[in-house]
């Protein structure tokens, strides 16, 4: 039987729309997000919404997960630097269970590796960086390739949650 949970990271400067917005969208499918940090506290986001970490990402394994949610702001900078966030990255890659990112989420599956040759978008702000890590551009609201999910920006989230649910229903 499949998990009804996703795993998400939280840091401090997440951007709160891409992080509340799929996690409200995908309570009404059932799934239940964790967030995960580095510490057990509260991030504040980069308008100042809290979120807190119920999970170490040292302690996070993928089997107990049906996907991955990457917000964007300025967190996915930070933790792309860590190995385990990278590992966790690639393992539900390629587990074949969803990754999905917006914004500056990219940062992390590009740090994780795992986007050469796959279609994907992004903030205009990171393109150059999709592309040097050899991801294909595409500048549509959401972009699908597989298991991974990306989208633009916040003014994409409805076609964004509609992409994750619709995989983690079909796959």
């Amino acid at each position: 039987m499949q998990s009804k949970s996703l795993l998400a990271f939280v840091d401090d400067l997440y951007e709160e729309l891409e992080l509340w917005y799929p996690k409200l969208r995908l309570e009404e499918d059932g799934y239940v997000t964790r967030a995960a940090g580095l510490e057990i506290k509260t991030y504040a986001g980069k308008h100042g919404y809290p979120a807190v970490a119920d999970l170490l990402i040292e302690e996070a394994r993928s089997a107990d997960f049906a996907g991955l949610l990457i917000p964007g702001g300025f967190m996915p900078d930070k933790l792309r630097r860590y190995p385990r966030v990278l590992a966790l990255t690639r393992e539900f890659f390629e587990q074949g269970k969803l990754v999905a990112f917006i914004c500056h989420g990219g940062w992390i599956p590009i740090s994780a590796k795992i986007l050469d040759g796959k279609r994907v978008t992004g903030s205009l702000g990171i393109k150059d960086d999709l592309q040097n890590a050899g991801g294909i551009w595409v500048d549509e609201p959401v972009v699908q390739d597989g298991n991974l999910i990306s989208s633009r920006t916040p003014r994409d989230l409805p076609a964004f949650g509609r992409a994750m649910s619709e995989f983690l229903r079909h796959g």
